[in-house]
């Protein structure tokens, strides 16, 4: 039994998924960061509130905090646009930049060029044009 959990353990995938959680959580913390110290005073720079928690309205004697939720699309919208601009949109730019390099010429499929030759043979042994 113990043999089996430690080739479990050992296998590959686990220990990449450890480390893609690990460097997760870590870019999570940088992201974060990033929004809580630049985003945030940006927007309430701009909206004059750096703190949209309190806004809220009533109906009926019931009280609805729609402030709490903009602070959590803000901060949704800015992971989103952080992590698009900072690891997506790097990482397709570079993925292009190597397709680029390593494009081969398109190569005519095995049965078309096949009959390509078979055509050309033909048109040579009937006197028509090649």
């Amino acid at each position: 039994m113990l043999k089996g959990f430690k080739q479990f353990i050992l296998r590959g995938n686990v220990i990449d998924l450890a480390i893609a959680v690990v460097i997760g959580l870590a870019f999570n913390a940088v992201i974060q960061a990033l929004v809580r110290d630049i985003v945030t005073p940006l927007i309430a720079a701009i909206a004059g509130k750096p703190n949209f928690a309190t806004l809220h309205f009533t109906v009926h004697h019931s009280v609805f905090l729609y402030g709490d939720l903009i602070n959590y699309l803000i901060t949704f919208l800015s992971v989103a646009a952080a992590i698009y601009f900072l690891v997506v949109a790097p990482v397709n730019a570079l993925k292009a930049r190597r397709a680029r390099g390593t494009e081969a010429a398109e190569e005519t499929p095995e049965d078309v060029a096949l009959l390509t030759e078979i055509r050309d043979l033909l048109a040579r042994n009937s006197g028509g044009p090649a």
